[in-house]
C-alpha cells in the first residue's frame, strides 16, 4: 500500500505566497517522478510543475518565475513554493508520484487526496 499526504493549502491574498508539501509513505522501493497538479472548477486538470530524480523540474507557463518544486529523497517528499500568487491561481491542487513498490518490475501512478488553495482578496 502507498499513500500520498498532502498539506499546505489555505487562503492567501493575492501576491501572497504558500507551500505545498506531499509525502509518500509505504511499501516503497523507489520513486521517479513526483509532481503537483491543479484542477480549478469547470476545468481539466492540469500540470503544473514536475521533478525528476535526478532533479530536473518542468513547470507550467502560467507559474514558471513564481512556484518552485523541490523534492527531499530521505524524507520521500516534494514541495511546491508558490509565490505572487493570483486569483487564476485557485484550485484543488493534487500531488502525483511515480513509485516503485518493493518487489515490483515496474512504477505506478499514484495520486494525493488534493489540498485547496484559494487565492482572494
Amino acid at each position: 500500500q502507498v499513500q500520498l499526504v498532502e498539506s499546505g493549502g489555505g487562503l492567501v491574498q493575492p501576491g501572497g505566497s504558500l507551500r505545498l508539501s506531499c509525502a509518500a509513505s509505504g511499501n516503497i522501493f523507489r520513486i521517479h517522478a513526483m509532481g503537483w497538479y491543479r484542477q480549478a472548477p469547470g476545468k481539466l486538470r492540469e500540470l503544473v510543475a514536475v521533478i525528476l530524480s535526478g532533479g530536473s523540474a518542468n513547470y507550467a507557463d502560467s507559474v514558471k518565475g513564481r512556484f518552485t518544486i523541490s523534492r527531499d529523497h530521505a524524507k520521500n517528499t516534494v514541495y511546491l513554493q508558490m509565490n505572487s500568487l493570483k486569483p487564476e491561481d485557485t484550485a484543488v491542487y493534487y500531488c502525483n508520484a511515480h513509485i516503485v513498490r518493493n518487489g515490483a518490475s515496474a512504477a505506478y501512478e499514484y495520486w494525493g487526496q488534493g489540498t485547496q488553495v484559494t487565492v482572494s482578496s
